[in-house]
């Protein structure tokens, strides 16, 4: 996944020929269904929904346009049926303890940051409390990461093998013998999430499934989604840290279990100090890349592409070039914006406050010395601004000393084709909770802080015509 994409900066970097970027993307073509082979946001998507409760136990990571589909169709239909006939709702499907239950499986499979967004605003969506930081800190520090699956690793399989191998309910059989999961909870089997953990461990299914993946590709089940101990001794890690720091007081997120173990030093930590290379459109970033101004030690910072800048756009080309060239590894990237599902590498995004709101991170300047450290065994980490590039000394005290004495710079704008709704969107979430709260319009929170304007007086009453 993503090799395709990078095809124009391998080009550019003289490491493919013409010949070979024009066979490449020939060759390249989706799965007939249209369904990513890597624990995308997509298929994490799929994993979090059955893990809710929400979609029938072993649909999630189907293969595309296979005959289980129209099995997984025939099966929810029948399923909708008796939920009507029994009175089950949503809402006696989606709990706290089923969000918590969602949280804890999409950490054991290691699943895109992009739900971070996602499930607090199912959350939110249903009346229940939303979690935040600490929440998504406490799981993944619980949780072992128990899937080998694209792009996480180790070995990378694909997603139809992970769902050979018993996919979800396998998971979260795991997770409830380390006591990680509420298994009390309805589901929309109309039953409780034990009682399908123990028709799934003696089903046929099961055992279909994971003799078929033993006999036809000649995996070991247990290779994909790993007991903990197994898990443990392979050297997978868990998948979220939060980084704080002078350039994100509020907070920011990596998917440290796909960064290159090359570059991660002996105790388990990643650590880089370079310069910053200062980016406010993903397209310049491109470019830079494409024309060979980026190089093996530089830290890429794009702004402007938060909720204010762009409406929070997915960065995916930049990581996926430096992916695939010989030297992106050595290279990090900081954003106010959101990645890809399927982005890998020491890309740290979510980053808050956003330049735009007048968060420090707009106030970096070209060459600055940033400095990144990723524990991935504790899930903490910090990037700071460390120092100017004749500056004498450098620490992350320089670096505050430093935003404090800078303002945001007044060219720091929003993207101009940015629709008037989406900055209009942009506005509300921030007050509703921002990016960490699901970029929701909580009402409450939005009629408070405009009662709260002295600039806008409070309506008494409403009149009619004009």
């Amino acid at each position: 996944a993503g090799k395709v994409q990078s095809i124009g900066a391998r080009f550019s970097h003289g490491e493919l020929t013409l010949g070979e970027a024009q066979e490449l993307g020939c060759r390249a073509c989706g799965s007939p269904g249209g369904g990513c082979q890597f624990l995308g946001t997509a298929a994490t998507s799929q994993v979090v929904s059955e893990a809710l409760g929400l979609s029938l136990p072993h649909t999630a990571l189907a293969p595309s346009g296979q005959p289980i589909w129209k099995d997984a169709a025939r099966r929810s239909a029948r399923a909708i049926m008796e939920m009507e006939a029994l009175r089950l709702t949503t809402k006696n499907i989606v709990t706290d303890d089923a969000v918590r239950n969602a949280m804890t499986v999409h950490a054991a499979f290691g699943g895109s940051t992009n739900l971070l967004l996602h499930l607090p605003a199912v959350a939110y969506a249903a009346g229940l409390c939303r979690p935040g930081v600490d929440d998504w800190t406490e799981v993944n520090r619980s949780t072992p990461r128990l899937v080998d699956v694209l792009p996480n690793g180790p070995r990378m399989h694909p997603t139809v093998q992970v769902f050979l191998a018993g996919g979800v309910p396998e998971v979260m059989l795991h997770l409830r013998k380390l006591g990680l999961l509420a298994t009390n909870v309805i589901t929309a089997t109309g039953e409780t999430l034990d009682a399908v953990l123990d028709s799934w461990e003696i089903s046929e299914r099961r055992t279909a499934m994971r003799r078929h993946l033993r006999e036809t590709d000649g995996i070991d089940p247990e290779d994909v989604i790993m007991p903990p101990d197994k898990a443990r001794a392979e050297g997978l890690t868990s998948t979220i840290t939060f980084c704080r720091g002078n350039l994100a007081p509020e907070g920011s997120v990596v998917k440290s279990t796909a960064i290159d173990p090359s570059v991660i030093d002996a105790d388990g930590v990643f650590r880089m100090t370079g310069p910053a290379r200062i980016f406010h459109r993903e397209s310049d970033a491109m470019e830079a890349i494409k024309a060979g101004r980026i190089r093996e030690g530089d830290i890429m910072v794009l702004t402007c592409a938060g909720p204010m800048g762009s409406g929070m756009e997915e960065i995916y080309q930049i990581t996926s070039a430096l992916k695939f060239l010989t030297f992106g590894k050595q290279v990090a990237v900081i954003t106010d914006a959101r990645f890809s599902g399927v982005s890998t590498g020491a890309c740290i995004g979510h980053v808050g406050p956003e330049a735009l709101a007048g968060g420090p991170i707009g106030k970096v300047r070209e060459g600055d010395s940033i400095q990144i450290i990723i524990d991935r065994n504790t899930l903490e980490g910090t990037i700071d601004l460390v120092g100017e590039t004749d500056s004498a000394g450098s620490g992350p005290d320089v670096g505050e000393r430093l935003l404090e004495a800078r303002s945001t710079p007044d060219y720091l704008s929003p993207h101009p084709d940015l629709p008037e709704d989406t900055r209009l969107w942009a506005a509300l979430q921030a007050v509703s909770g921002g990016a960490w709260g699901g970029c929701v319009f909580d009402v409450d929170a939005i009629v408070g802080a405009i009662h709260q304007s002295e600039s806008l007086p409070r309506p008494t009453s409403l009149s009619s015509g004009r």
